[in-house]
């Protein structure tokens, strides 16, 4: 039987230049690139991001976010 795509046995790392640590969460490549955080892969692709990464992606579009609620 097949193994299904989202199986735990395979871990991803993270795919910001020079980092091995497992990818935790996915975000837009673009919106990654946009916040000034080099990623290995295609910016129009999602990036797979580690904790610390996406800690850091955070805190530099927070204010981005904060507007994107204000709007709608």
């Amino acid at each position: 039987m097949a193994s299904p795509r989202h199986s735990t046995e395979r871990k991803r790392t993270c795919d910001v230049s020079n980092c091995d640590k497992e990818a935790t969460r996915s975000v837009s490549g673009r919106k990654v690139e946009k916040a000034g955080i080099s990623v290995s892969s295609e910016p129009s692709r999602n990036a797979r991001l580690c904790k610390d990464h996406y800690r850091e992606f955070k805190k530099k579009t927070k204010k981005d976010r904060a507007l994107e609620r204000l709007d709608w």
